[in-house]
């Protein structure tokens, strides 16, 4: 494994340093994981993670900057799906792609979300955070009709509404195997729209 890993380029030998650091963190905690286990998952050594990723903090960082990364490109590549139903909720095909996202990545979500929402971590969650916040306040304002003069401060709060809702409901999802991304994504979009209705606004399509 590890004469052919030296075959590889530089950026796949990274990748899947990170790919075994996002197993071994899903795992157990930042603490408790040992840079030895990463290095033996991705069938090199030790020395040769540390060269690539530098400190342990350094491949923990890794890990929620890449994840969030691929979050982030899941939820556009849905949301702007240019091959999507005419009339078909953009919100709600976000949603249901976070959600399938979730299911399909459980390890990511684990590290994102219960290994690097709190300690030295936080920061960097809080980034990831802010830009799925700042994708859908945009997508809410474009296609919530809310008038000019509440749209920014509603948007930002709906989309609050929207994102806070979706993280609750996924550990609810991962918890209950009979739930499906469809059913969750209905939900959530749901109650976004019903909140922007409270508010005399018309809902999304």
């Amino acid at each position: 494994m590890k004469s052919k890993q030296r075959r590889l380029p530089r950026r796949i030998r990274e990748q899947l340093m990170i790919d075994a650091a996002v197993t071994e963190f899903s795992r157990g905690d930042y603490h408790t994981v040992r840079v030895e286990q990463i290095a033996a998952a991705a069938g090199t050594s030790k020395p040769t993670v540390y060269h690539y990723l530098g400190s342990k903090e350094g491949i923990f960082t890794a890990c929620v900057r890449r994840e969030s990364e691929r979050l982030m490109l899941t939820l556009r590549a849905a949301v702007h799906d240019p091959r999507a139903p005419r009339g078909e909720d953009p919100l709600r095909r976000g949603i249901r792609a976070f959600f399938g996202f979730v299911v399909e990545n459980r390890e990511s979500w684990t590290v994102l979300y219960r290994r690097a929402a709190a300690g030295p971590f936080a920061a960097e969650v809080t980034r990831a955070r802010d830009r799925v916040l700042a994708e859908v306040t945009d997508l809410i304002t474009t296609c919530g009709g809310l008038p000019g003069d509440v749209r920014e401060r509603d948007a930002a709060l709906l989309a609050r509404i929207a994102v806070s809702t979706a993280d609750a409901f996924a550990d609810w999802l991962l918890d209950h195997p009979g739930e499906s991304p469809e059913a969750m994504a209905d939900h959530v979009t749901a109650l976004t729209w019903a909140h922007l209705e409270a508010r005399g606004a018309p809902a999304g399509a």
